[in-house]
């Protein structure tokens, strides 16, 4: 699921931050997930797209069912579950598109091995989510394991394993059941990809980031769905005896509120992206316990922000914009988030007056028209107000640059057109921080050439 010169120019003051902060989280990296077109089996097109955006990674969700043989008859067929040519070769088909158009890219890939599972490998055989046959799944990743290995640069096991939508059942009554049941997946997931000789990075998690109440189809709250995941109490002591879970990093969708990213939820087990630091210290008290290995990375693997048309939960493509662009600060400032994630590319299509999927594309899913975010996610600008009425502090990103750059900040005001504050220069991976000037009303942008000469404008940003 779910801040963003002077009166004339020898008055402006613009004082540069000092180079530390620049480099906050260079190395912080940014996953695309755009699956109707990526998986629409002629995906080039729009990696061309995100290629120019600056993308270096997307993440692919490859659901068990779509994979296996006879997905949808309650009998388990006869082959090799292990061995990726025992799987019909068709239904491969879109993710080797996929994930070899993505390396020809020159991106890296994260693969989510995920639910539904085929009918014959759940516990009531009519369903594709209800107690999933985890030494099956683990077969199935050792097949996957083989045939993309060394293709893949991280490996992550079930989509929102805490909704139980995604996974089921949440309880047994009035006891937690899919927390288990994860567990299982995940650890057989594990086992089943080194089996196949993976060495990368394999992620637990992928959480969705707010609890409900709903007992069939609601969430478990993330921080208490991992803790029962990992045999731990509301005090982070063992309830049962369980050993050390193998993972190299905790995945979270940290989706806020038309509230914006500095939402709390009050439910101090969610995890918004402003309360990301939630999760940094349920899994540091779960390594003390001796649940988890230490100081494990947090990887941001799902993020969008909402928008109109969708008047439910959405707030306006300006507003998507910046508040897009200030979850991506928030979380560079945080040197324990190795990644951020754009969630989607277009819009879903969604009936007239009816919402609950997902309008937190850069592009509207009617007439494929840009949104402001698309121009903010090439060079996402924050403008932060600070203590001082007079000053603001601005934060950006040239996300296609992926080097030293020069970009140039412009600012507005009520009356009369752009000009120039500055040309600014980046760190080596393109990201700068900047103060300065400002007075009620004023407005942001930034603008970029790249090496060809074309020149890129930034969406209109106001200080938060």
């Amino acid at each position: 699921m779910r801040q963003r010169i002077s009166l004339v120019v020898v008055t402006c003051l613009a004082l540069l931050i000092p180079a530390a902060a620049a480099n906050a989280n260079s190395k912080q990296f940014t996953t695309f997930e755009a699956p109707a077109e990526v998986l629409n089996g002629a995906p080039d097109a729009t990696l061309n797209e995100l290629q120019a955006l600056g993308v270096t990674a997307i993440r692919i969700q490859m659901p068990w069912g779509t994979v296996a043989p006879n997905a949808g008859s309650k009998t388990t067929p006869h082959f090799n579950q292990t061995d990726p040519a025992a799987y019909p070769a068709g239904n491969w088909a879109r993710y080797d598109a996929a994930i070899n158009g993505a390396r020809q890219h020159g991106m890296k890939v994260m693969l989510t091995l995920t639910g539904g599972a085929p009918k014959w490998a759940t516990a009531k055989k009519r369903d594709t989510i209800t107690n999933p046959d985890t030494s099956a799944f683990g077969k199935f990743a050792t097949a996957v394991g083989r045939r993309y290995g060394n293709k893949i640069s991280w490996w992550t096991v079930w989509n929102e394993p805490n909704l139980g939508k995604l996974l089921a059942p949440l309880y047994n009554g009035s006891k937690l059941a899919s927390p288990t049941i994860y567990r299982n997946l995940y650890l057989k997931g594990y086992s089943g990809l080194h089996a196949a000789g993976v060495k990368a990075p394999i992620l637990i998690g992928e959480m969705a980031p707010r609890a409900n109440s709903n007992h069939s189809t609601g969430t478990i709250a993330p921080v208490a769905f991992l803790r029962a995941v990992l045999c731990l109490d509301g005090n982070y002591k063992k309830s049962r005896k369980c050993g050390k879970v193998p993972t190299q990093g905790v995945a979270m969708h940290p989706y806020t509120t038309q509230q914006g990213p500095h939402f709390v939820p009050p439910n101090k087990d969610d995890v918004t992206i402003g309360v990301v630091s939630r999760l940094i210290t349920a899994v540091d008290k779960a390594a003390k316990a001796g649940a988890l290995p230490s100081r494990l990375p947090i990887y941001v693997t799902e993020f969008g922000v909402q928008s109109f048309p969708d008047r439910l939960q959405g707030v306006s493509p300006a507003l998507q914009s910046d508040y897009r662009s200030i979850g991506e600060q928030m979380l560079y400032a945080n040197p324990r988030i190795a990644s951020f994630s754009q969630y989607l590319m277009r819009d879903d299509q969604t009936v007239a007056g009816a919402y609950g999927k997902f309008e937190s594309g850069l592009r509207y899913y009617a007439g494929d028209k840009k949104k402001p975010s698309y121009d903010g996610f090439r060079t996402p600008l924050v403008v932060n107000k600070t203590k001082s009425a007079s000053h603001v502090s601005l934060w950006g990103l040239v996300r296609p640059a992926h080097k030293r750059t020069t970009v140039t900040i412009q600012y507005a005001d009520k009356s009369g057109g752009w000009k120039t504050l500055a040309r600014q220069s980046t760190n080596s991976a393109g990201y700068f921080t900047k103060t300065a000037s400002t007075k009620s009303g004023r407005v942001w942008r930034l603008q970029w050439k790249d090496a060809a000469g074309h020149t890129f404008t930034g969406p209109k940003t106001v200080s938060h």
